[in-house]
């Protein structure tokens, strides 16, 4: 799901095509960015977050409309103007792309917002690839919306970086760690033993928990921190997660997704029917045709004719890798087959040398969000399939996305042999307040303080 070159390209066409008709009614508007497209970390069906700078005496969101639909530049039906909400938004879907646009007046946060979220995946190279994953995975399952109850991208983000700055083993952090692992460990912290009820996040200092009890003395009075309470680090009082009101199922979901995953790389799970015919990462990720197709008409319009068409396992998820090489990864090869096995990846590594038509994983380098005040990113598919797919003929066998890299997956299936040697080989590390040490065990993520944690089997020693 990673962003294609083709794919950005045409968005930026959306941008200038928006900021040509604001630019005609008011030449000194300064016209910017923000959101996942800003930071590199969107999804293929993403929309477009824009802030207009200028100096009026009321906001021209009834202005822009007329404009914008005198100009064509958007679908006659999908324009709306939310003057009433808490930050006045004009919505539309580009008639020609079908890409969703959000355009906002004179918000600071969100490009505030970009910066900050470009400054910790410098820190944590793992961020990008960590949250792509979870946009997707919460995208499927209608989780992704604020005003749904899901979580947005902004909240989801400051989940990531909270849960990488309290790792307890500090490996977590630098860049060839597996990102599988951390998959696993993420959906197993917050799906199974962060305390929801009692505890907050907070991002700035390095990081820490809160007891939303302290949270709760510093509010006005009538007020309480919301069930997933996410302090702002960019605007102190402010809850980023104060409207994610289904973040009980958001946690149930992360808990299904702790279960399938561990299942997946046990000792036993060669033995599985499924094993030869579904990657790791496939068991809890799907992405529909439409987004596949869709992906494919962008490649067409703006990408390069001679683009190399990965295979397809049947279920969704492009293979970067050869069969046996994802049966391997999946547990599933005998131990007789083994050395044959690596006597061939010897034979096949000889011959890749001398061929310059091998192929590789799309790699996702940029980083994630959206607005620290409004939350809002529309990761839906498409509300219709734009014009020219009506006469372009059916993809035939081609199941769901053709991006979901199976290099994460791969770092998945390493986790029975990594695992074991992570948790024995725990570091310390001192947490705000008081210093903690934390005793780790097998199961990960269970050491959190008495007033944090969800499960009473750890220990948390006082230093």
């Amino acid at each position: 799901m990673s962003p294609r070159p083709e794919e950005e390209k045409m968005r930026m066409e959306v941008v200038n095509r928006i900021e040509s008709v604001i630019k005609e009614l008011w030449p000194s508007a300064d016209v910017q960015i923000f959101g996942s497209f800003k930071t590199g970390l969107y999804l293929p069906t993403s929309d477009i977050d824009l802030v207009v700078f200028g100096k009026w005496e009321n906001l021209p969101l009834w202005t822009l409309e007329e404009a914008l639909r005198k100009h064509k530049v958007a679908d006659e039906d999908s324009v709306k103007v939310l003057d009433k909400a808490t930050v006045p938004i004009i919505k539309l879907t580009d008639s020609f792309t079908e890409v969703k646009v959000d355009i906002s007046f004179n918000v600071q946060n969100g490009v505030r917002a970009a910066d900050l979220i470009k400054d910790f995946t410098k820190k944590y190279p793992v961020l990008p690839y960590l949250v792509l994953v979870l946009k997707q995975f919460l995208l499927q399952r209608d989780l992704n919306e604020v005003f749904t109850g899901g979580i947005g991208s902004y909240s989801l983000f400051l989940m990531a970086v909270s849960f990488l700055q309290l790792h307890p083993r500090e490996d977590a952090c630098i860049p060839n760690t597996n990102y599988g692992v951390l998959l696993i460990e993420f959906f197993e912290l917050y799906g199974r033993h962060f305390n929801y009820l009692k505890t907050g996040i907070r991002i700035k200092d390095g990081g820490s928990y809160v007891a939303k009890d302290e949270v709760q003395k510093n509010m006005l009075d009538g007020y309480r921190p919301s069930m997933l309470y996410i302090e702002d680090p960019l605007q102190p009082g402010n809850d980023v997660g104060r409207s994610s009101y289904g973040a009980m199922q958001v946690k149930q979901a992360f808990d299904y997704a702790y279960v399938v995953l561990s299942h997946a790389v046990s000792p036993i799970a060669k033995y599985y029917p499924n094993n030869e015919t579904e990657s790791i990462l496939g068991r809890i990720i799907r992405v529909t045709d439409e987004v596949a197709t869709y992906r494919d008409w962008i490649s067409k319009q703006w990408g390069l004719q001679n683009r190399p068409e990965p295979s397809c396992n049947g279920n969704g998820v492009t293979l970067i890798v050869e069969t046996q090489q994802l049966d391997k990864c999946n547990n599933n090869l005998s131990e007789e087959n083994e050395a044959l096995g690596k006597c061939r990846s010897k034979t096949s590594e000889s011959l890749s040398k001398n061929s310059s038509n091998s192929s590789s994983g799309p790699v996702s380098s940029s980083s994630a969000t959206q607005s620290s005040s409004s939350d809002v990113d529309s990761d839906a598919t498409p509300c219709k399939t734009p014009k020219q797919l009506l006469c372009r003929p059916s993809t035939g066998n081609r199941v769901g996305s053709q991006d979901v890299s199976l290099e994460t997956s791969q770092a998945v299936g390493k986790m029975q042999s990594t695992q074991p040697t992570n948790t024995s080989n725990t570091t310390n590390k001192s947490q705000h307040g008081s210093a903690r040490l934390f005793r780790t065990s097998s199961k990960g993520f269970q050491a959190l303080p008495s007033v944090l944690r969800n499960t009473d089997s750890c220990e948390v020693l006082e230093v």
